[in-house]
């Protein structure tokens, strides 16, 4: 049996987005994200496919995940019209326990873990499947992922310029006022996709659409890196059928996605992929060689491992500091 070294901590902890943002790098982020990449190619845990309960358009997700070490599970409610209210589409809570006796050890506010997170298998699908000199990214959809996807991938490579586009148009110029406040970068408010896709190195599309959001023009897709996060269900779809000719390999998070992301089993279903074509990043990551071809498709799901991996160097690091709200069980 492995040592148990959280014995000594006797009272559970709560650590809200504050404490959260004050203990965590998004470095340190990117590496634990990296690193469940690599412990997913080595099999080294224990994680059922993610549970999806539907009711109308809203979702809860179910989210346990088992290593040696620690073991947690995600609880996250999805509510795509709360973004009309002014309410969070994402909410809820990451809880983590004691690996040898069961014992819950944090509940971490998921919201915020779910941004990083997100923001995190970005940047490290930048860092490995992007040109070294991508210095402009477009966007396509303006809420709380696509913020964090242009700050990690400013970390991971010398961006200069965003392009943004999404359906509402007040939120564009707030969504842009917000970015220049973070970070020194021009930010170009486009009126198409179309504008988007012009002269751009990476492209982020961040959105809960049914229907590809990018225009089904090969010349304007060809030559550019694809950071897909948006679609999760089988009926969602961000990008079009011409980005599938132009591809040999195409790059996922987790095999599950074959079947959770509409991005993927449709391209299936028609045939205009094949199974062999799709591989993990982490198998990416493991290859000495690591060549990437003119056109990239990096498609991310999400899973239980990444947010265990984040969850346990936040838990860790509070543990260290002394921070979060104690909870006396």
């Amino acid at each position: 049996m492995i040592k148990n070294k959280y014995l000594s901590y006797k009272n559970m902890i709560f650590l809200n987005r504050t404490a959260i943002e004050n203990i965590i790098s998004l470095e340190e982020v990117m590496d634990g994200v990296e690193n469940a990449f690599l412990a997913y190619e080595n099999n080294n845990f224990e994680m059922p496919d993610r549970i999806h309960v539907n009711n109308k358009e809203n979702t809860l997700l179910y989210m346990p995940c088992f290593t040696d070490e620690i073991f947690g599970t995600k609880s996250l409610t999805i509510f795509p019209k709360n973004s009309q209210i002014d309410k969070p589409v994402i909410d809820g809570f990451m809880t983590l326990n004691d690996p040898n006796t069961g014992e819950p050890l944090a509940m971490i506010d998921a919201k915020t873990l779910t941004e990083l997170r997100t923001g995190a298998v970005g940047g490290v699908g930048a860092k490995y499947l992007s040109k070294i000199d991508s210095s402009t990214l477009g966007l396509i959809g303006t809420g709380v992922q696509g913020f964090q996807q242009v700050l990690f991938i400013s970390k991971v490579r010398p961006i200069k310029k965003v392009k943004i586009y999404g359906s509402n148009k007040k939120k564009l110029k707030d969504f842009s006022n917000r970015l220049k406040k973070k970070i020194d970068i021009e930010v170009v408010i486009c009126n198409s996709a179309e504008e988007v896709l012009k002269e751009t190195h990476i492209v982020i599309t961040a959105t809960s659409s049914d229907n590809p959001v990018l225009p089904d023009k090969v010349e304007l897709l060809e030559g550019k890196t694809y950071i897909a996060i948006g679609s999760y269900k089988p009926t969602m779809r961000e990008l079009p059928k011409g980005i599938y000719s132009l591809i040999n390999k195409i790059y996922t998070d987790t095999y599950f996605a074959k079947e959770e992301s509409g991005d993927l089993c449709y391209p299936l279903s028609e045939g205009l992929i094949k199974e062999e074509q799709i591989h993990t990043i982490g198998s990416f990551l493991k290859d000495k060689e690591k060549k990437i071809d003119e056109t990239v498709f990096f498609k991310s799901v999400g899973m239980a491992l990444l947010d265990l991996y984040v969850a346990k160097i936040i838990y860790e690091k509070a543990i260290q500091l002394n921070i979060g709200q104690k909870i006396d069980l």
